[in-house]
Parts: structure tokens; C-alpha cells; sequence
């Protein structure tokens, strides 16, 4: 069948999506697990997820991108909570 050569031959990982979800999960704890990790998730947390994600007056669009900051703290917090949750320390 026409244009499938190029996926002969390629470098394709087969591995389960889980099980990369898992690496990024201990990959997190790991690296903000530690004590100065945990310092700059509460730093994260203060500076961004605990303030006000528009004041009033403020464009629409500046509400998306602080709500779009915010959800990369709550990524991480859960990745670090179920790497913990399945034992990895």
C-alpha cells in the first residue's frame, strides 16, 4: 500500500500510554519530591494558583491563560500524588 514505507523500518515506541504516564508520574516526584522541589511547588502554588485568575476589568482571554498556568501546577500535584499513591518514593 502506497505511503506506508516510511513507516517500515521506524523507531516507534510500543509501550503501553500508561506506562509512560507512570515514568512522568515518578519523573515528577523525583525531581520536586525533594525538599527544594517541594519549596517550588509552594512557591508555584502561591504565586499562581492561589491568586485570583482575573480581576475584574480584565480581558477574557487573560482568564485562559492564568486558568492555562494553573492547570500545569494541578498536573504536577496529581503526578507527584499518584506516583505516592503507588509507592514510589
Amino acid at each position: 500500500m502506497a505511503g506506508w514505507e516510511d513507516l517500515e523500518g521506524a523507531d516507534i515506541d510500543i509501550r503501553d500510554s500508561s506506562q509512560n504516564r507512570d515514568d512522568l508520574d515518578r519523573l515528577c516526584l523525583r525531581v520536586l519530591g525533594t525538599e527544594d522541589g517541594k519549596k517550588l511547588m509552594q512557591w508555584l502554588r502561591q504565586s499562581f494558583l492561589e491568586q485570583p485568575v482575573a480581576l475584574p476589568g480584565s480581558a477574557s482571554d487573560y482568564a485562559f491563560y492564568r486558568e492555562g498556568q494553573n492547570s500545569i501546577i494541578r498536573d504536577l500535584e496529581a503526578r507527584i500524588t499518584r506516583s505516592l499513591d503507588k509507592g514510589n518514593l
